[in-house]
């Protein structure tokens, strides 16, 4: 099982979450956004362009709880106090569009993450791949 945290809640980070919840070898275990935790589920469960979540999305003493399954929610401005460590958290999808360098995508690997994904381009030498191309 892959265990995936997202940094920003955004249209990137929900459609990477719902792309996510179609996949039986992906768990999202933890979401930070600045964002109040009913907003993030209000904003899971409707969506204009892709319609209703297909699941169960409730709040449970300030963390999400979509199909059964707890997702930690936290609202961290800096990376490194992430703790992705502790949710067991493999790979983080960087969705903020603001850490988006080596040395500010570190934060997360700091934070316990093995691997960082940038959901978009980078600022420095990072490399950057597009798949289907």
């Amino acid at each position: 099982m892959i265990k995936v945290g997202i940094n920003g809640f955004g249209r990137i980070g929900r459609l990477v979450f719902r792309a996510a919840q179609n996949r039986n070898d992906i768990q999202v275990v933890g979401i930070n956004d600045l964002l109040d935790v009913d907003y993030i589920a209000y904003m899971l469960k409707y969506d204009t362009i892709h319609g209703q979540f297909n699941g169960t999305v409730e709040v449970k003493d300030g963390n999400l709880v979509v199909n059964g399954n707890n997702i930690r929610v936290s609202a961290e401005r800096n990376p490194a106090d992430l703790k992705w460590d502790a949710v067991g958290a493999e790979y983080v999808v960087e969705s903020t569009g603001l850490f988006l360098s080596k040395d500010k995508a570190q934060g997360h690997i700091d934070a316990g993450a093995k691997y960082v994904v940038m959901s978009a381009p980078s600022k420095d030498d990072t490399r950057m791949y597009v798949c289907g191309v």
